[in-house]
């Protein structure tokens, strides 16, 4: 994961049809590109995290597209309801095209 730092919550087990909450925080020096050097007085390029995406067992549940007003290391909570034991897999692109992943697995019960 090229400058991503990803941390996330999921429950390990949860009953089949329930809906479980799932939380993201992912450290990424985010830059709006409005700022200026002090120095040389040019401005600073853009770089933020612009797309976050969550699949569960390669279907995609839940993306988002992210703009300048996003905040340095952005928190994401969201819900998805428990249908299949296997994966959530996380990803999230920045302005480079740089992708940083993450997965969690989850057991589903009767």
């Amino acid at each position: 994961m090229a400058n991503f730092k990803a941390r996330i919550k999921v429950p390990k087990k949860a009953k089949k049809g329930e809906v479980f909450q799932v939380k993201t925080l992912v450290t990424h020096k985010m830059e709006t590109g409005l700022r200026k050097n002090k120095k040389t007085g040019k401005k600073i390029p853009r770089f933020i995290i612009n797309k976050f995406a969550c699949n569960y067992n390669g279907k995609e549940v839940f993306s988002s597209n992210w703009h300048p007003a996003i905040s340095a290391n952005p928190y994401m909570s969201f819900y998805v309801r428990a249908e299949k034991s296997g994966s959530l897999d996380f990803s999230w692109t920045d302005d480079k095209g740089q992708v940083g992943t993450k997965s969690a697995k989850i057991m589903v019960t009767g």
